[in-house]
């Protein structure tokens, strides 16, 4: 009998062909699945590639199914991640004269640390809506203010600073045609502090008309309880709404309209500031991030097929089970192709339906079993059972007794 490394593509992907544990056990298979299919007894038409190639299958199959669940157990902590699908996990094949990148791998065999990072990814954009974090900038530019004119057009008029020179947004390639979001528009009531110490200080008036930061040499200081300031700045500030032209603005598509009208004694010399930002593009944030480019979704989550040198015996086992299934069910094939032989006196009855049929249940068992234990052992699976255990322990351990002068710590 030829060996499955002295025969040239022994199996149809080759995926396995190097691995030592997989050609000793190849070798072994090809026995183990004539002796049960009764080949001392009458012959089976099986070759030993046939066999190698269920093999290669069940070890691929059985792979298939373990990625998936560690998929399903790590999914949130993989997605973004490098896909490992670099120049340097190329492999060639001589008989193809080809190159074989073997598609996104690298984590498989990975327990990875569990993050927040999926959770922050989600809450981020609401963070940049409250103009508080994320990956999008806000850019801060100004409108200059016309005497007695209260309606401006935010696209026409807004500038930002580039290189020290003020700049119309509409003439910046970044911007162009882009619908702008305008976060604050910094139109405020003047302080009330400048009000605080003196109500009828006529100059106090003109320092907060000029916008001037000080006040007079005729305020008066008092040392008064803290309260006391508290509840004057709260009457200054009631007062400014109620008995003066209050302070607000109305922005309609791209036009903005401010109140009270400005009143500006020198053309350009004072202007009103926004905090805006263009749209945000998913797939291009101003914060460069790699991960975009990374796992996505389940189809290109890094997991390579798992080595067989890396399956255990509990693993192994399932797979020659499954080799066994499926050698059985080319057996049915090649048997029924025939439904009887002619020999002399009678027809020889073949029994390729009753393989298939058998070889189908088998399969479905195997694979109905592997997914239920699979089941049960994913990460959420696993503290749930944590969670249960260590209820049933401080059930267990409010029943023992205390010693005398002693203590049952838990933890």
């Amino acid at each position: 009998m030829a060996t499955f490394q002295a025969t040239t593509s022994p199996t149809p992907f080759g995926i396995f062909d190097t691995e030592k544990d997989f050609i000793i056990d190849a070798n072994s298979m090809v026995t183990f699945v004539k002796r049960k299919l009764g080949d001392d007894i009458l012959s089976v038409e099986l070759t030993n590639k046939q066999i190698w190639m269920s093999f290669e299958e069940s070890t691929l199959e059985y792979g298939k199914i373990v990625n998936e669940y560690q998929a399903k157990s790590q999914l949130g902590n993989l997605l973004g991640n490098d896909l490992g699908t670099s120049a340097d996990n190329q492999t060639y094949n001589a008989d193809t004269n080809s190159s074989i990148d073997g598609g996104p791998r690298g984590q498989e065999n990975k327990f990875p640390r569990e993050t927040l990072e999926f959770l922050s990814r989600k809450a981020e954009p609401y963070a940049s809506s409250a103009g508080v974090g994320g990956s999008y900038n806000i850019h801060s530019g100004s409108i200059t203010l016309v005497n007695g004119q209260q309606d401006y057009d935010i696209y026409e008029t807004l500038k930002i600073d580039v290189d020290g020179t003020e700049t119309l947004v509409k003439d910046i390639a970044a911007f162009q045609n882009q619908k702008l979001r305008i976060f604050e528009v910094m139109h405020y009531s003047p302080q009330a502090a400048y009000r605080f110490f003196d109500t009828t200080s006529a100059i106090n008036y003109m320092n907060n008309e000029f916008a001037f930061e000080s006040f007079t040499p005729e305020t008066v200081f008092y040392v008064l309880p803290v309260f006391e300031d508290l509840l004057r700045a709260q009457q200054m500030d009631v007062s400014n709404r109620v008995r003066r032209s209050n302070y607000s603005y109305e922005l309609i598509g791209k036009n903005l309209r401010i109140m009270p009208k400005p009143t500006v004694d020198i053309a350009g010399s004072k202007k009103m500031f926004i905090r805006f930002a263009k749209p945000q593009d998913p797939n291009s944030p101003d914060v460069a991030d790699s991960s975009i480019d990374g796992a996505s979704g389940l189809h290109n989550v890094p997991f390579n097929n798992v080595k067989y040198q890396m399956i255990n015996s509990m693993g192994r086992q399932w797979i020659r089970q499954f080799t066994f299934a499926l050698s059985k069910e080319v057996l049915g094939l090649v048997r029924s192709k025939f439904g009887s032989i002619p020999i002399p006196n009678g027809d020889l009855q073949l029994n390729g339906s009753d393989l298939l049929s058998q070889a189908q249940g088998e399969k479905e068992k195997l694979v109905t079993s592997l997914r239920e234990m699979l089941d049960s052992l994913t990460y959420d699976k696993l503290l749930e059972s944590q969670a249960a255990e260590t209820g049933n322990m401080q059930t267990i351990l409010k029943t023992v007794p205390i010693p005398l002068g002693k203590c049952i710590t838990i933890g």
